[in-house]
């Protein structure tokens, strides 16, 4: 599981800093890449990196505001020049599949492939598939918008070869069973219960990703003991009233956050463009003096989540 930034600015681009989109890369776990928003030029970012397009299953849209979808009807016409490339799905709010099938309809735009589109009504789960949830919660933000949170599942313990080895149990379907927790009867009438051989469970990690929004309730509820808090922090602590004014979140408030929820580590993206140099220097210490374990993430920057344990 791997994170990429291809977009950490607000509003509008910048220099340094393309509008917002991030890259969840599940290649080991589902063989997918899982996008959250899909601001301007996302595309052009994505050709700087070694995603293919082929590999996005699933775009997460938090709001339909312009710096988080105007560059959907580009990657999905680009997309169906990838060949065979599957289904796609768009979970957002209302009104996004209408932006998306007015854009392609009127440019004459003919996608290879289905798309779906799940609108995001109220809380709740809107994923469960092959070990993977993701449940979406309302924020507070001038226009209906969407924070997610991605849930692996546990992951079995490893069978304890050692513990093993006494039984002389052959290599082939006995062992596969009891890697399933399952019970086998072996030839000499031994009868073995798997889960007396397996090692301790790995708990699956969270993933949280909440862009444009005032701090409220809704976002620790979806942050809660996360792996990994990806939060818009648009303004810096000094910034409050303007952050409320705008329906968005300080750097400060971000990492409040963080620790009241006790995750593993804060990511901050969705920055104003004003915040370069000596200022974002000072973002990262304001956010850093309440939760230490934060990262002011840059575009193209790739973390990976790693395993619990």
């Amino acid at each position: 599981m791997e994170l990429e930034f291809l977009g950490t600015c607000s509003g509008q681009p910048s220099k340094l800093r393309n509008v917002s989109s991030l890259a969840l890369k599940l290649l080991d776990e589902l063989n997918e890449i899982w996008l959250f928003d899909c601001g301007e030029a996302t595309q052009h970012q994505i050709l700087r990196t070694n995603i293919r397009l082929r590999k996005i299953t699933k775009i997460f849209i938090s709001h339909n505001h312009g710096d988080h979808i105007f560059g959907l009807p580009g990657l999905l016409s680009t997309r169906s020049f990838q060949g065979d490339v599957g289904p796609l799905t768009i979970y957002g709010p209302a009104g996004i599949e209408q932006f998306v099938k007015t854009s392609l309809r009127i440019s004459k735009t003919k996608i290879s492939y289905p798309i779906k589109f799940v609108t995001l009504e109220e809380a709740g789960k809107i994923v469960s598939e092959r070990g993977f949830e993701v449940y979406t919660e309302k924020l507070d933000h001038r226009i209906d918008s969407w924070g997610f949170r991605v849930v692996e599942a546990d992951k079995a313990g490893e069978l304890l070869m050692d513990k093993l080895a006494e039984f002389k149990v052959p290599n082939g379907p006995l062992l596969g069973k009891l890697k399933r927790g399952e019970q086998v009867e072996l030839a000499d009438g031994t009868v073995l219960n798997g889960k007396d051989f397996l090692g301790p469970a790995k708990k699956g990690r969270v993933v949280t990703v909440i862009y444009d929004t005032r701090s409220t309730a809704s976002i620790r509820r979806l942050a809660d003991h996360a792996d990994v808090l990806v939060h818009e922090a648009t303004f810096d602590a000094s910034e409050g009233k303007l952050a409320r004014d705008y329906y968005h979140s300080t750097c400060t408030q971000a990492a409040e956050t963080a620790a009241a929820c006790q995750v593993g580590h804060l990511y901050l993206t969705h920055v104003s463009a004003r915040y370069v140099g000596p200022l974002a220097s000072q973002m990262v210490k304001q956010a850093r003096e309440i939760f230490p374990a934060t990262t002011l993430a840059r575009d193209l920057d790739s973390f990976i989540v790693p395993m619990k344990g």
